[in-house]
């Protein structure tokens, strides 16, 4: 191409060169989607098979978790025998119903089987071995009697394909019964992914294949309608226009079309210089009209800051008018209470009240804050939080969830009661919004050192994608759940103010706030 001495020669130089080219990137790309498409599968396997395990090791952990605390609750109320036949109700009602092979099953140490969905209780399964020779119950209850349990890999049969097929399941043993409680999953899905990426590679394979084709021949065509249409005396007026709008950039002047042989080129430096008098004439124009925009926007400033001023009195007055009903109406739910005790339209009316108490508290706060000063005073964290968890237990009984705490008593910290209550009740509130039906709340509050303290709300629910923005006003996670966005971005305001450091943690399995106070705000750490 450097060598070629006419347009001829350029145009035939480049085709060879495109042609080349194009068929190496060809087997380049083919060759890269190969090695990509093998290190996806590893990647899948790998992916699929830590995902499935850590699903059923967070799935028997969270079973654990309810059968200690179902146990230790109850252990002096009802007998050894009721306590087990309640938890086995409460598992049999946790399973996905919409999956036949999403089930916990329960055995003795002596391999005799306590729970399983499908069958009959009580066979004891404790020397069956698989096609491989693995004791699949033996083994379990082996590894279940570790510490943290543990996985097996074994067959077993799969009734939708009618075969066995490699299965994983983790166990752990609850020790006071005697019972190695797991969890399991079929691995034949990997195959299918397999074969759906197999397909997605022979149709990229085609896919690059015909557009690298089609862009060849493209170009090829390309290539030869330049040449048949390029001539030196094109290239040659080229040249001439191009000196004359460079002479236009300093002395403005118009292109002299007498020097200009083609018709077509000349309507091109009609269109140049029609073009540069509307440009210095749309300069002035747009000079007078910015100076007018100005003016309107000044305007319009003023009519919006005077209606930010009619909203802010308006939510003042209405927050004012709020108060008075809510107290009507809590007051006629407590008189109710007396009268029809345990009535679940109390209960779900009483958690409605509340509801509108917290939204109400908020408000009020968001309207008081920048003109209120919240002075500090020694609170008894410990009393605060165990109050705001009685407010709130009615609000998560009717949303079927239930709090887990781990609160030591009399922990005292320095801070305003009602900057406080607004982080407990939100992140209380979040948790109730966001948590999976019939799943604990974890709740933890504890010394850190002698100078700090750690807040702790944990629930079962959905990651949190955007960590950056949740603070930030009138955000929402998930939209369909409701509220004003405004919950969490009072919190960050408060804890920035009084120096607590925020800590989020979110997966696919839990999400968990986590807020560190200084006991004393003249404490240094």
């Amino acid at each position: 191409m450097i060598r070629a001495k006419s347009l001829y020669q350029l145009i035939v130089y480049s085709i060879l060169f495109i042609i080349i080219l194009i068929s190496f990137f060809t087997l380049t790309i083919i060759d890269n989607t190969f090695n990509e498409f093998q290190a996806k599968i590893k990647i899948i396997k790998e992916n699929y098979t830590t995902k499935q395990k850590d699903l059923i090791r967070q799935d028997i952990a969270n079973t654990m978790k309810f059968i200690k605390f179902y146990h230790e609750k109850y252990e002096n109320i009802k007998t050894q025998e009721e306590i087990k036949k309640d938890i086995i109700i409460a598992i049999d009602k946790m399973k996905n119903q919409n999956d036949v092979n999403d089930y916990t099953f329960i055995y003795d140490f002596s391999g005799k089987s306590i729970y399983y969905p499908v069958g009959k209780p009580g066979k004891n399964l404790y020397e069956f071995t698989d096609k491989n020779g693995t004791k699949v119950i033996k083994e379990l209850i082996k590894i279940s009697k570790r510490a943290n349990g543990g996985f097996v890999e074994y067959l077993w049969y799969k009734p939708q394909l009618k075969k066995e097929v490699n299965k994983i399941s983790f166990a752990m043993s609850y020790k006071p019964w005697n019972w190695t409680i797991g969890k399991g999953v079929y691995l034949d899905k990997i195959k299918k992914l397999v074969k759906e990426k197999e397909r997605e590679y022979d149709q990229k394979i085609s896919n690059s294949t015909l557009q690298i084709t089609s862009l060849t021949i493209m170009l090829v065509l390309y290539s030869i309608f330049i040449y048949k249409n390029a001539t030196i005396i094109i290239a040659k007026e080229v040249r001439e226009i191009g000196k004359y709008f460079k002479k236009s950039q300093t002395d403005e002047k118009p292109i002299n079309q007498d020097k200009i042989s083609f018709s077509e080129f000349r309507t091109i430096v009609n269109y140049a210089n029609e073009t540069l008098t509307s440009i210095k004439y749309k300069k002035h124009l747009l000079e007078d009209i910015n100076k007018n925009l100005e003016s309107k926007v000044e305007e319009k400033t003023k009519e919006l800051t005077n209606l930010i001023e009619s909203q802010k009195q308006f939510l003042k007055n209405s927050v004012h008018e709020i108060n008075t009903p809510l107290a009507i109406i809590q007051t006629n739910i407590d008189l109710l209470k007396r009268n029809i005790p345990d009535n679940s339209y109390v209960t779900n009316i009483e958690s409605g009240a509340k509801i509108i108490q917290y939204i109400y508290d908020d408000l009020s706060f968001m309207i008081k804050k920048d003109r209120v000063e919240y002075k500090k005073t020694y609170l008894n964290f410990s009393e605060v939080l165990e109050a705001r968890l009685n407010f709130f237990e009615e609000i998560a009984k009717s949303n079927s969830l239930f709090f887990i705490t781990n609160i030591e008593k009399d922990i005292y910290i320095k801070f305003n009661k009602t900057e406080l209550q607004r982080i407990i009740d939100n992140n209380l509130s979040n948790a109730i919004k966001y948590s999976y039906a019939k799943s604990p709340i974890y709740i933890k509050l504890m010394y850190i050192d002698d100078i700090h303290i750690e807040f702790e709300v944990k629930t079962s629910s959905e990651k949190i994608d955007n960590n950056n923005k949740i603070f930030n006003d009138f955000y929402r996670e998930n939209n369909a759940r409701g509220g004003f966005g405004l919950g969490l971005r009072i919190v960050k305001e408060i804890c920035d103010k009084n120096f607590v450091t925020i800590k989020l943690d979110s997966n696919e399995q839990e999400t968990k706030f986590t807020y560190r106070f200084k006991i004393n705000e003249n404490t240094t750490s």
